[in-house]
């Protein structure tokens, strides 16, 4: 067997070719990002094929995301400051000169778009914390003038708005004191919010949209159930009808038509992506387009008529390739691959795997075997998601493909707390951290050297964010396991952690964080913080460590790797500490990304043993 070329890192980490392609809303344009200058931005071409042209000329961070207005004439992208996530919301005219218009600017505010309606062409629905920086009203932002006309202040319970197809937001998603939630409604505007339902905390209850009279809210719902599922809330008497369930995963979110606001189907994510479908033809679209090519299939962009859908191919092998699907014709046409330097022949297939914990519960695990190499006794890393919650996911990873492509096996957790796997899961975290979350990863690597996949004596660790702190209690609280440990945004004390918070997540702690980890104004509380803090045991370190921080992170912020980092120094223990000046919590500059892999390259070849360019 042989192993595939060093595929350089620019092919893994710097900007792809182009991604997330979308029709415009009239139908006689298409619109994607790729490079101009370095920098991701938005290009625009006519549908039925000619020139690209670039319609943002972003030259700091680039545009990682957008959306069309729904007259067609502009491009509407989010912007913040060397990644401390106060995002202003930002419009470009197309076709135009690429002159931005910043359509909320507050210094230190951050806004969000809740709704472009398409009742209201004219104008869009945005929260934003310019009143109270702990709080997000929601208001109505006129796109011609800028004017900013409030709709709702928030009373510092609401978590999130809801707007139906007219475009007025009469539904909102608010936290009780206790940590648990409630769905609010209102007939108008005008009226007050009044209490639709009840959710304990582990029940969620989140909304997800009006249907076309207004009548009825669907919502993901896990009452009477382990998992989450479609609910249907009837909004004038706050009767609730299970629409649709899985049996092995939470809902994902359900499919809504924006032209009639039909419940077209539900998403679900297994091991992979599952579609139930509602409505015959969409069933049939959908069926007809997961014969185009390998992958999973995700809707990325509609015309206003829905006759025209962009998809986007999620594969392990052959990441994001994106056609064109004409849905009155059932023909396609192929837009392009994101990295098409990458060939499937030397990417690492990505395997699917179910883990037993200690106490009985069954993680959904990745393993990434490198190609060419005999599956026996492999230096592995151990790749743990942030969050916590969140989720690993079968497709195309740029990391995982990386460390497979310089020698290593890659397994990727899904450990308890980690989200669609049923609330029994998810909340088996509850004051776990540096307890039974970080068994389930000692488990998950007992199991890889069982099998024999992996060398006990080259084990490796690396995350990001609650990746990042669980690379630290690695270190700390199972000292000789790791041969070598990355660190990326981790935090390294749970009470400086959530003390540091921005203001504008208190109203998200007592349901979150509190509940999951501690308050840390609660002294028993954070002493029992104090001990699950990597910082608590530094003296136990004896594995080398690397740490990596963007120094504008405002949710991990840079004291967090500083205190770690400084606590080494003092006992004469070097750690290589990279910071990046100009990012947060993420790095999105191409050469920050670069430097930060390029280091990891060398470290983990240094200690694994692994390949790595000259």
């Amino acid at each position: 067997m042989t192993q595939p070329r060093l595929i350089p890192l620019g092919e893994f980490f710097d900007n792809p070719e182009r991604a997330l392609a979308k029709p415009s809303p009239d139908g006689t344009m298409i619109s994607w990002l790729a490079p101009l200058d370095g920098l991701l931005n938005v290009w625009v071409r006519p549908i039925e094929g000619g020139e690209a042209v670039p319609v943002t000329r972003d030259t700091d961070r680039g545009v990682m995301g957008y959306s069309w207005t729904r007259d067609s004439k502009h491009i509407l992208y989010s912007k913040d400051q060397g990644g401390d996530e106060n995002h202003h919301v930002m419009m470009v005219d197309v076709p135009g000169d690429g002159t931005a218009r910043d359509l909320t600017p507050f210094d230190g505010v951050r806004a969000s778009m809740v709704s472009v309606p398409r009742a209201t062409p004219g104008q869009i629905i945005v929260s934003t914390n310019r009143r109270d920086r702990g709080v997000f009203d929601v208001e109505r932002l006129d796109l011609d003038t800028g004017e900013l006309t409030p709709i709702t202040e928030n009373p510092g319970n609401i978590i999130g708005w809801v707007a139906d197809r007219d475009g007025r937001v009469r539904g909102a998603y608010a936290q009780t004191p206790e940590g648990n939630y409630q769905l609010l409604v209102r007939g108008s505007e005008q009226d007050d919010f009044r209490v639709l339902a009840d959710f304990d905390n582990e029940d969620g209850g989140q909304p997800y949209g009006f249907d076309a009279d207004g009548r009825v809210l669907w919502v993901g719902s896990a009452v009477d159930s382990d998992r989450s599922r479609l609910v249907a809330i009837d909004v004038a008497t706050g009767e609730q009808a299970v629409l649709d369930e899985d049996e092995v995963a939470d809902l994902g979110m359900p499919i809504i038509s924006d032209r009639d606001r039909t419940l077209l189907g539900a998403a679900y994510l297994r091991d992979r992506l599952v579609v139930h479908a509602f409505d015959e033809r969409f069933a049939r679209d959908f069926e007809t387009v997961k014969q185009i090519a390998d992958g999973d299939p995700r809707i990325t962009g509609s015309d206003a008529d829905e006759t025209m859908w962009t998809i986007a191919f999620d594969s392990d092998v052959d990441p994001g390739a994106t056609y064109l699907f004409n849905r009155e014709t059932g023909e396609h046409e192929f837009l392009f691959r994101p990295r098409p330097w990458l060939s499937p022949d030397e990417l690492s297939p990505m395997r699917p795997v179910q883990i037993t914990t200690r106490d009985g519960l069954t993680m959904y695990c990745y393993l990434t075997v490198p190609r060419g190499l005999e599956p026996r006794d492999l230096p592995m890393v151990l790749y743990v998601h942030g969050g916590p919650w969140s989720r690993d996911a079968w497709g195309y990873d740029g990391v995982a493909q990386f460390l497979a492509n310089r020698g290593y096996a890659v397994l990727q957790v899904n450990y308890r707390g980690s989200t669609g796997f049923g609330k029994h899961f998810m909340h088996a975290a509850e004051r776990e951290f540096a307890g039974k979350m970080h068994d389930d990863l000692m488990d998950a690597v007992d199991w890889a050297v069982a099998e024999g996949v992996a060398d006990p004596d080259r084990i490796g660790i690396y995350g990001g964010s609650y990746g990042g702190y669980a690379t630290l209690v690695g270190v700390t609280f199972t000292p000789h396991r790791f041969r070598a440990a990355v660190s990326f945004v981790g935090p390294s004390n749970l009470v400086t952690l959530i003390r540091s918070f921005p203001e504008y997540w208190r109203p998200f702690l007592k349901s979150t964080w509190f509940r999951f980890v501690g308050d840390p104004e609660v002294e028993e509380e954070r002493e029992d913080m104090w001990a699950r803090s990597p910082l608590s045991r530094v003296d136990e370190i004896v594995t080398p460590l690397m740490v990596i921080q963007g120094a504008n992170d405002p949710r991990v912020t840079k004291h967090e790797s500083d205190q770690i980092v400084e606590a080494l120094s003092e006992r004469g223990i070097d750690v290589e500490y990279i910071v990046a000046d100009d990012e947060g919590h993420g790095f999105a500059k191409p050469e920050n990304r670069m430097r930060a892999y390029r280091a990891m390259e060398k470290f983990f070849a240094l200690h694994l043993g692994g390949r790595a360019e000259a």
